[in-house]
């Protein structure tokens, strides 16, 4: 346990209405905060938060500026935040692992205030330095240290207008000339002109550009990443050979420049080829140190999952953002009561908002554990693969089963974060509406997460795949993730009626055995139905395609959950957590695992599992009960998650609990709220003479 003494650099909450709900709770807050998030993690945040709410440059607007002005301001804050010394040179003398998570943990804190910022330095120095450290030599680092200190702005140009996740049909083509010792880049048709790529509409000056590597001999070796200058960094004018374009207004993060290229014998010298994998000799013979580059290929382009990973934290600190606004909200907002006559009670008690909510509440507080449990264990691999002579081929030992982690856990934390914004700006209700309880502004720049660093279906069939490769040709996963199949015959054969007898509903136990079961009978099922299929004249493609719906999609979410309570059980019985913290641990870990199981009922049926109505009746039943026991203790939870005001930029939940008075407030002094109409000659039907 962390005396409170080591915390004092985490402010207190301003007294007000919300301190009758903070007086009942049976823990400290902070505790709970330590539990849920690294103790140097919160530091770096809150140094970070003071040091942006100081500087005008980041102060939040009113109103929704133009696109451009977005732009301009992005552009100026990736500048300044270079200089506000955030991330001090000491850093990058650290070893891998703590370098990463203080980037990372500086990412975040910028994401919660700017995500549009965090977004373009994302893009533009962590994928960039990403890659190259990935696919990269010696004779690339001039570009890293550019990008890191600003001197060029990057992007990384994949996508292509036709294709997206299929990367294997990307068709940008880089044709070594051996007469100049140069690549050619062309781009055969619009379809395949790259698009969608983030800082590339205005502001790149230079690009990590895939394309098929061409030899002389008319052999295509494949996907490779180049160094492809794309501006001036002067003047931001564009080269000669290079058409580039911003793609236009977008649902959200209209700050961040997306843009398209299309690429006509477009050359550069043939040292911007990042030859880590696969080389160019200057005749134009194609060299490789590995035997099977492709395989070595997929390794390096594993350093992408940090993005992924990147992507899961800022969506669950979006996720917790909205239940601190919906939560804080219901414990101030009164309607109804017992007494028609006699006072109004908090929204926060009906048992139908608690079940709308405290699910959220709970996953979000298991989420937080889950990422920073699975971002662990990504970086002590690639820590571990770096250090060893033998490094890329550990890393191609564990990159599978690291993928398939990453790749089931990605579409699930979007999702539910995605869920949980809705189902908070309607617990709100209209209030939840305005942009100024920055529930709008959460979805709408959230939602991008869903699509960007692969489309959330075809990365759950990534996972899916990799799991039924586990059941069907008996892998050993090397991280262990999935070693409950070696005991698959006797999880198949269990059934409520035996769990229970055994274990309480509420137990981490119970919810253990279901899940584990629920696994193997999808796994089972599905292998099962593949090989039907076949048998009946399918492929295999369309016999997995044909296993989607229902079973590899719901595969894969549950192989995330999964992995996420475990993560939380294992975090909750580490001897730092504090003694009042453990009951309230323990109610969070019966909602979210009861939650989950509720929401995947129809295959526990459909399996054997369960029959009749006694095993619903007694998820649903302990979830209300388990939600009703959480009451007295949300907004203290919440507090656990929140930021600062500045940075959670509610008016509807800001910490000192005065709902209609800040309400009040902002009515009062939006700008042009009590002003007249200056457009009102124009809409009134009189004639201008009588006006």
């Amino acid at each position: 346990m962390v005396e409170l003494k080591e915390l004092s650099f985490i402010p207190d909450w301003p007294p007000g209405p919300l301190d009758t709900y903070r007086r009942q709770s049976s823990f400290d807050w902070r505790q709970l905060k330590l539990v849920l998030e690294d103790t140097n993690s919160i530091r770096l945040k809150y140094k970070v938060w003071k040091v942006l709410e100081s500087e005008p440059l980041f102060a939040k607007s009113k109103i929704t500026l133009s696109t451009d002005e977005q732009k301009k301001i992005a552009a100026q804050q990736m500048m300044k935040i270079a200089k506000l010394d955030i991330v001090p040179p000491e850093v990058f003398a650290m070893g891998y692992l703590p370098r990463y998570r203080f980037l990372m943990s500086v990412n975040e804190a910028l994401h919660a205030i700017c995500p549009s910022l965090s977004v373009k330095i994302a893009l533009g120095v962590g994928l960039f330095q990403n890659a190259l450290r990935a696919m990269g030599t010696e004779q690339h680092a001039s570009f890293y240290n550019a990008a890191w200190s600003r001197q060029i702005v990057t992007c990384l140009a994949i996508t292509e207008v036709a294709h997206g996740s299929n990367t294997k049909r990307i068709r940008t083509t880089a044709t070594y000339n051996p007469e100049n010792q140069e690549f050619i880049i062309n781009t055969p048709d619009f379809e395949a002109a790259k698009c969608w790529v983030g800082n590339l509409g205005k502001t790149a000056t230079t690009a990590i550009v895939f394309a098929n590597l061409l030899t002389p001999d008319g052999q295509n070796h494949g996907l490779h990443g180049f160094l492809v200058p794309i501006r001036n960094p002067l003047n931001l004018q564009l080269y000669p050979g290079v058409l580039v374009g911003d793609m236009g207004e977008k649902i959200g993060l209209n700050a961040i420049d997306n843009g398209f290229a299309i690429f006509t014998q477009y050359r550069i010298p043939r040292q911007n080829l990042l030859n880590r994998t696969g080389g160019v000799t200057p005749e134009g013979e194609y060299v490789s140190v590995f035997s099977e580059p492709t395989k070595i290929l997929g390794a390096a382009l594993e350093g992408f999952s940090a993005g992924r990973l990147g992507i899961m934290q800022e969506a669950t600190n979006t996720l917790a953002h909205s239940v601190v606004i919906a939560v804080r909200y219901a414990a101030m907002r009164k309607q109804f009561g017992p007494d028609k006559n006699g006072p109004e009670q908090s929204i926060l008690n009906y048992q139908l908002h608690q079940w709308r909510i405290f699910p959220y509440v709970a996953a979000a507080c298991v989420l937080k554990t889950s990422v920073y449990s699975l971002t662990d264990l990504y970086l002590k691999t690639v820590e571990k693969s770096e250090a060893n002579s033998n490094g890329i081929d550990l890393l191609s030992q564990s990159v599978g089963e690291i993928h398939a982690l990453v790749s089931a856990s990605k579409p699930y934390y979007t999702w539910t974060a995605r869920d949980a914004i809705q189902e908070s700006r309607e617990a709100c209700g209209g209030h939840g509406y305005l942009k100024a309880a920055n529930l709008g502004e959460l979805r709408n720049n959230h939602d991008a997460c869903l699509t960007y660093e692969g489309d959330n279906n075809v990365l759950g069939q990534q996972a899916s795949n990799w799991l039924l490769r586990q059941w069907t040709d008996d892998v050993q996963s090397p991280l262990g993730t999935v070693n409950f199949i070696k005991r698959r015959d006797e999880i198949l054969q269990s059934t409520f009626d035996q769990l229970i007898k055994r274990f309480d509903i509420t137990s981490w136990q119970f919810i253990n055995h279901c899940l584990e079961w629920l696994m193997c009978w999808l796994m089972n099922s599905i292998a099962d139905d593949v090989r039907n299929q076949k048998q009946n004249g399918a492929g295999s493609f369309e016999a997995k395609n044909n296993t989607q719906v229902y079973k590899a999609k719901d595969l894969s979410i549950i192989y995330a959950e999964f992995y996420a309570i475990s993560s939380f059980r294992l975090r909750c019985l580490k001897s730092d957590v504090a003694a009042d913290v453990k009951p309230v641990l323990e109610i969070i870990h019966q909602i979210y695992g009861l939650w989950v199981i509720d929401r995947h009922m129809v295959p526990f049926y459909q399996g054997g599992f369960a029959i009749g109505a006694t095993f619903a009746e007694s998820i649903r039943s302990q979830l209300l009960r388990s939600c009703g026991g959480l009451h007295t203790e949300a907004v203290t939870i919440v507090d656990a998650l929140a930021p600062p005001d500045y940075v959670l930029n509610s008016v509807i939940a800001k910490s000192d609990g005065l709902l209609y008075q800040n309400l009040q407030n902002e009515f009062m002094t939006n700008p042009g709220a009590l002003e007249r109409a200056n457009w009102w000659r124009e809409v009134l039907p009189f004639p201008k003479s009588k006006l």
